[in-house]
This record gives C-alpha cells, sequence and structure tokens, in this order.
C-alpha cells in the first residue's frame, strides 16, 4: 500500500510522544517536496483524522482513529444516493447485535451508573415542558454499551452511523409516542446488560429495530 510523503513521514517519524511537527517550510525541505505539495497531503490527513492544524498552535499529530476516514466516505456516499445510508443502518445493527453480549461483560459498574443517568435523563426530556428531545442521551447511550471492546474499528463505524443519522435529519423526529417506545426499550436493555442477561437483551435490543423499521414505513 502506497502513503503519501507526508503519512509516510507521520509513520517514520512520530510516536505517543511527538505533540506538534515542524512548520510547513522546515517540514516540506526535511520530506523533501514543495509546500503545495505538502499542504494538498495534509488537507488529506486532517480529513483522516490523523493531525489536527490550527493557527498558532501548529501541526499535531492525533492518535488513530477510524471515525473521521467513515464520516468522509459515508458522507459522500449519502449524497449521492440515499439508499447507501440504509446499507449503513443495516450494518449498524448487524455490529451491535454481533458485539452485544461480548460488550456488556465488559462493562464497569461506573458504566452502568451512566446508562441509567442516561435514561433518567432522556425520561426528563419526554417528560418536560416543552418536551425536549433526548437526542444526546440516545448516541451516548448506545455507544456507551460497546466503549470498553478496545476495538477503534467497530467503534469508528458505530461513531459514523451517529454522525450520519444526524446529517440525515433523524435527531430531530419528533412523535413523543414513538419517542417514549424507544425510551422504554433502551431502559429495558440497560437493565438486561447491568444483569448481564444477554439473552434478553438480544431480544430487546431486536425489537428496537423493528420498532424503527416500521418509523421510517
Amino acid at each position: 500500500m502506497d502513503n503519501s510523503e507526508f503519512i509516510d513521514y507521520l509513520l517514520q517519524s512520530t510516536d505517543s510522544n511527538t505533540e506538534t511537527l515542524p512548520a510547513l517550510k522546515a517540514l516540506s525541505q526535511e520530506i523533501g517536496i514543495s509546500i503545495s505539495a505538502l499542504r494538498e497531503q495534509l488537507e488529506a490527513a486532517k480529513v483522516l483524522g490523523l493531525v489536527d492544524v490550527k493557527p498558532r498552535r501548529g501541526i499535531r499529530p492525533l492518535p488513530y482513529a477510524f471515525t473521521p476516514a467513515v464520516d468522509a466516505s459515508l458522507c459522500f456516499a449519502i449524497q449521492q444516493d440515499q439508499a447507501y445510508f440504509e446499507n449503513f443502518v443495516d450494518l449498524r445493527r448487524h455490529l451491535e447485535y454481533a458485539y452485544f453480549p461480548q460488550a456488556v461483560d465488559l462493562l464497569q459498574e461506573s458504566d452502568h451508573q451512566d446508562l441509567i443517568h442516561l435514561v433518567k435523563s432522556a425520561w426528563e426530556k419526554l417528560q418536560g415542558k416543552p418536551v425536549r428531545i433526548p437526542h444526546q442521551e440516545h448516541r451516548q447511550l448506545h455507544l456507551t454499551f460497546f466503549k470498553r471492546l478496545n476495538n477503534v474499528f467497530v467503534s469508528g463505524l458505530l461513531e459514523a452511523y451517529w454522525d450520519a443519522y444526524e446529517a440525515v435529519g433523524l435527531n430531530v423526529y419528533t412523535d413523543l409516542e414513538y419517542l417514549e417506545q424507544v425510551w422504554t426499550y433502551h431502559e429495558e436493555l440497560v437493565e438486561a446488560a447491568i444483569q448481564k442477561d444477554k439473552t434478553r437483551g438480544l431480544k430487546v435490543l431486536r425489537e428496537h429495530f423493528e420498532l424503527m423499521d416500521r418509523m421510517v414505513r
């Protein structure tokens, strides 16, 4: 696999203790490419989430994450054809269903408390006056279930799903009856996770996904 000169430089010259890279002029001389070519490669590295570039702070290498690359590709796909989002929804469901048993075994007491708090916060929003959509709780709840997997590719795909979910506007869906059903399932899912009842949890997860299918029809 061929990398750009800048990405090769990142691989060979940085480690976890590297806070900032040299300025553009010094970097172009060290790598042996023009500043204009370096700018192009730097922009590609930014899209991939490999570096952060800010005025006065310079160029900082970032820990590897899969999400930025998936976000960029998925955004392009969805703008071409909305059906690509439906394909990704199906992938996300299979991922959650496949990894749920392993994920809940890894959850710690602090994670259980976070899940309980998210459910409580969501109900407070749904039962408040005015009603508020608990989207951030929805996103965070699902991601919390899988946070201990220590698999950057699974977490990257799941995070990209929620980014796309927001991009297509599902985070503003306002049918109160539907949202109450969703959070009833979430509450049951949290109870199953805390009890490590994986059979019940998978059943609830499947029913939750089936409810989503009925919503979009």
